[in-house]
């Protein structure tokens, strides 16, 4: 296998998936609904920064609850493990994302940072002098994740914010329990902002690469989170990450994950490379269609499941160092 034929696999995919009309585009944020269904992207980023891409890798879409890994990799640096596991837990739950009764029976903590309730109780902790502070603070971090400079989509958050009733019920029963303050409207705006950041796939893709590299950008060689905190944030990644299908991704796929309602999936192949695909048509679970496909996909043909590399069955790194 030669470089080229990862890029020849890649193409086949798209191909062969383009047409499928399974899944529907969210709708209950409206931004989210104006999402062209035939938007499909993959894009591959190794760790020496070989980038191996094909479709709509440059679509600007809302990162929605990919976000959630790495606001969790910022509160990890601010408060460190165990004090971050006073207030939310690592515990997997087959409950759908915006369940409001997933705060365990007794800590009343939110079971993890990857359901809505938990990311919001992540988000009401991070630190700033005001607001704009920790505004600024969260796109900094995305910014060393993506490389470049990121915003927030301001019709995305507007819409997020006035529809958003479901998660301010969450945010005030986490009040009731005091895991946060009464400063309920900040935290809810940092996190409807959080979710309304623009990226691509080729972004996510990116992201992805930082985390199999140990918190290092393989584009830019920043760091973008300590090297000491990457096992945890890939541990809640392969055991929540994929909502209520976190069981059956890592039977079938088996590597660290995060989906958003918008149609993205950011998968990490630890020391191999980080991939994302992006394409808004999702099931019931709110993956990615055509997403879950591909990475099914990548998974068998190149040995990425985690107890493949393991086993050394990875066939990925090796095809690389082909001519």
């Amino acid at each position: 296998m030669a470089i080229a034929a990862v890029q020849s696999f890649l193409n086949q995919l798209y191909h062969e998936l383009k047409g499928l009309s399974e899944g529907r585009v969210a709708t209950y944020i409206p931004e989210l609904a104006k999402a062209n269904p035939d938007w499909f992207g993959i894009s591959v980023v190794t760790l020496d920064g070989q980038v191996f891409e094909v479709g709509d890798v440059a679509q600007k879409f809302t990162i929605q609850s990919i976000s959630k890994v790495f606001v969790y990799s910022m509160a990890l640096e601010d408060y460190g493990r165990e004090n971050l596991l006073k207030k939310v837990g690592v515990e997997p739950t087959g409950d759908p994302f915006n369940s409001l009764i997933r705060l365990d029976e007794d800590s009343k903590r939110p079971d993890n940072p990857m359901v809505n309730a938990g990311a919001i109780a992540t988000t009401s902790l991070i630190t700033g002098q005001d607001p704009a502070d920790r505004l600024n603070r969260m796109l900094a971090m995305f910014q060393r994740y993506v490389g470049d400079e990121v915003f927030v989509d301001v019709s995305t958050f507007v819409s997020e914010r006035s529809t958003g009733h479901r998660n301010r019920a969450m945010a005030h029963l986490m009040l009731n329990f005091g895991l946060i303050d009464e400063h309920i409207d900040e935290a809810l705006d940092l996190y409807f902002q959080q979710c309304s950041v623009l990226v691509t796939c080729h972004d996510l893709a990116v992201m992805a690469a930082t985390l199999a590299n140990k918190g290092v950008n393989p584009l830019t060689g920043v760091q973008a989170v300590g090297a000491e905190h990457v096992r945890d944030i890939l541990s809640v990644m392969y055991t929540c990450g994929m909502y209520n299908f976190a069981g059956e991704w890592a039977f079938r796929v088996g590597i660290p994950a995060k989906s958003g309602v918008s149609g993205g999936i950011l998968a990490v192949v630890p020391n191999q490379a980080g991939i994302a695909v992006f394409s808004p048509p999702l099931d019931g679970h709110g993956n990615s269609v055509r997403g879950l496909k591909v990475f099914e996909a990548l998974s068998q043909e190149y040995g990425f499941h985690l107890f493949d590399l393991s086993l050394g069955h990875c066939r990925f790194a090796q095809g690389l160092q082909q001519t």
